[in-house]
């Protein structure tokens, strides 16, 4: 007898259709699974035997049972397909009538029949909706996050047992509610504030504009300077997610499983150590998978020691930085994962830490210093918006009580800024001043006589590239927002050539 069930595959961020065959006829006892499977599907013959036998069903012994996961030339991993396959060995092995032609499954089963959380429902709930199927079955631990998707039932199963009596009519589940707040977005709590930072008014106001625009940032200090502090701070002056943003970023964790709760609401703020790999910062693998630059995605990379990084994987980062995506091409095909993240970045002047501190004596000759600062790439620094200097802060600063302009002042004003940004760009696929192309900057950028005569000399004295040029238009333009300002006027260009990396 024969059987077919629907089921999903994720490929990245996206799903493709999987066919789960199902085939029991006479003969030596035999349990196949073909269709190009990992050994996680492959093991799992022996998971359904035992969830069988311990949810009381029989196990069709002295019968072949054959499974196919169509279409075979596609490659599946992991443990999603047991409920369709051991829902598929019941219905035949009892000859039960059941039509879930509309329905798609998917769920890992435990040894007692009872099922898992697993990884990717809201990409394969968003496909199921999208293939005008009505009902989704999966794991009662997952209906929360399948239910950010609207328009098709969701059924929470917690075994096996539960699920054949929901499908005979003897005890229905009841499709899933999501709450009534699900998209309402609490003001996250954080442990750092910009009011325990002292001093470094400068860098905050660097900060706020990187914040306001979403523009790449790099601060350079002695080390004890406070650069790690003002990194971890920033998180906190970030405006609130979106609900498209939320969704954006919950399906990148579903996919990676690391999704905590049904949804994302605080941007993501990941910070690998120097000696991370280049597939585990830009993602990738045998079969790939998101890394850090996706898991930041619409949030925060932080890079401390940043010249401590491999160069290798540092390069990699100048695709996502320019276009907001990152390619992985493998021998099985290529993915494109999102990456449209803030990068914050610290760094030492030279392997000491002292070349910039005046009190203090730099025991680096000018080679290792010049070797130091080279391991970042020209190109690199050149897609960094803002280039700060984080001095040592003096005692009077560090043993005043007074405390700094808190986190909450200022993120009133970044959202400010991004309220406009949203408005302007309300016509188009871009969020905020950083993502702007030429089109938008020719058409947003615009600059008056004095603002072009100074532009133009910083041009030709800082040997600034074209690329160079559009970003302080980009940045000058955050800055008039910040002031709400309609048009870029003469100190909004002057403030943002303060932040550009000083040639010697």
């Amino acid at each position: 007898m024969f059987l077919k069930l629907n089921s999903a595959a994720a490929v990245g961020l996206d799903c493709l259709p999987v066919d789960v065959e199902v085939d029991i006829n006479k003969g030596q006892s035999a349990f196949n699974i073909v269709g190009l499977p990992d050994s996680s599907i492959y093991e799992a013959k022996d998971r359904i035997h035992s969830a069988l036998k311990n949810s009381d069903f029989s196990y069709p012994f002295n019968f072949r049972i054959l499974v196919n996961l169509a279409p075979a030339d596609l490659h599946k991993e992991g443990p999603a397909y047991d409920l369709p396959m051991a829902l598929g060995v019941i219905i035949i092995s009892n000859d039960l009538q059941i039509d879930l032609d509309d329905a798609l499954l998917v769920g890992e089963l435990a040894l007692d029949g009872s099922l898992r959380h697993t990884n990717g429902i809201l990409p394969i709930t968003i496909f199921a909706k999208q293939s005008g199927l009505k009902r989704i079955f999966l794991p009662e631990a997952d209906a929360p996050e399948a239910a950010l998707v609207g328009g098709i039932d969701i059924y929470p199963v917690k075994n096996l047992k539960q699920l054949v009596k929901h499908l005979t009519d003897i005890t229905p589940i009841q499709p899933y509610i999501r709450p009534e707040n699900w998209n309402e977005f609490v003001a996250p709590q954080y442990e750092l504030d910009m009011a325990m930072v002292k001093g470094q008014e400068f860098v905050k106001r660097a900060l706020e504009i990187a914040a306001s625009g979403s523009h790449n940032i790099l601060m350079s200090g002695p080390p004890g300077s406070g650069k790690t502090l003002l990194a971890r701070s920033f998180a906190s002056i970030l405006p609130r997610l979106t609900a498209d943003e939320a969704l954006e970023v919950t399906k990148i964790y579903s996919v990676a499983g690391l999704l905590q709760s049904g949804f994302v609401k605080e941007r993501p703020f990941r910070a690998p150590h120097h000696t991370a790999s280049g597939v585990a910062l830009v993602g990738g693998g045998k079969h790939p998978r998101p890394g850090e630059i996706s898991l930041a995605h619409r949030g925060v990379l932080f890079l401390d020691e940043f010249p401590e990084f491999p160069r290798t994987v540092l390069e990699s980062l100048r695709q996502p930085l320019e276009d907001g995506v990152i390619t992985i091409s493998r021998a099985n095909g290529v993915l494109t994962f999102p990456a449209r993240f803030i990068l914050v970045a610290s760094q030492n002047p030279c392997p000491c830490g002292f070349s910039s501190d005046p009190d203090r004596h730099c025991a680096c000759g000018p080679s290792q210093i010049i070797r130091y600062q080279k391991k970042i790439s020209g190109p690199l620094l050149d897609r960094i918006d803002l280039h700060v200097e984080v001095p040592r802060v003096k005692f009077d600063k560090l043993s005043s009580d007074a405390l700094g302009e808190s986190s909450e002042n200022i993120r009133q004003r970044v959202e400010e800024a991004r309220n406009i940004q949203t408005n302007r760009f309300r016509d188009t696929n871009i969020h905020c001043n950083s993502e702007m192309r030429n089109a938008e900057i020719r058409q947003f950028c615009k600059l008056d006589d004095q603002s072009i005569d100074l532009l133009r000399a910083a041009v030709t004295q800082m040997h600034l590239s074209a690329r160079a040029y559009n970003r302080i238009l980009k940045l000058a333009r955050t800055i008039a927002d910040l002031g709400k300002s309609d048009n870029i006027k003469l100190d909004h260009v002057a403030e943002a050539l303060q932040f550009r990396a000083k040639v010697d």
